[in-house]
């Protein structure tokens, strides 16, 4: 990553405050893909339980398009820039496109699979945030964790007899 700011001194060495904004980054991409693949599954679906899984595929990028604006924010404040383009975040991201479109209950697995390793993507950036005593980026990972945890709790109860 290239800094392209003015010093900052907000108590995080550059070093760490990078490391950071390219875990940031990683998540980002990977928000970035469960979004789009979300909202994909929105548009497409079809099936008897059509009306339910597009309103609730509707909820659920519609939080995911508004936490992208966070993650990308706290990139920025970090003192970096910020991924956005689809070639960046190919690059980046855990979570793979889908091709084709799934029938409902796949892209239920689908979508559970990308909001599980959308949380270990934030997790995993824990140990770093801790080590720099980067409150607002744990803040962050933490509100992150639990929507991705319990979207993809909800997700999975509909994969249960």
């Amino acid at each position: 990553m290239s800094k392209k700011s003015a010093a900052i001194n907000i108590g995080i060495p550059e070093g760490k405050r990078e490391k950071i904004a390219e875990g940031l980054s990683h998540l980002l991409a990977d928000s970035y893909t469960l979004y789009l693949m979300t909202h994909n599954f929105h548009w497409n679906v079809t099936g008897p339980m059509f009306n339910t899984l597009h309103l609730m595929f509707m909820g659920q990028y519609t939080e995911q398009w508004n936490a992208l604006d966070l993650i990308a924010e706290r990139i920025r404040a970090l003192g970096f820039p910020a991924p956005g383009t689809y070639k960046e975040f190919v690059k980046l991201a855990s979570v793979k496109e889908v091709e084709g479109v799934p029938k409902a209950l796949d892209m239920i697995r689908h979508l559970v699979a990308a909001q599980e390793a959308t949380a270990r993507t934030a997790r995993d950036l824990f140990p770093l945030v801790d080590e720099a005593n980067d409150q607002p980026t744990a803040d962050l990972l933490t509100q992150r964790l639990d929507v991705h945890e319990k979207t993809a709790w909800m997700l999975r109860s509909l994969l249960e007899d």
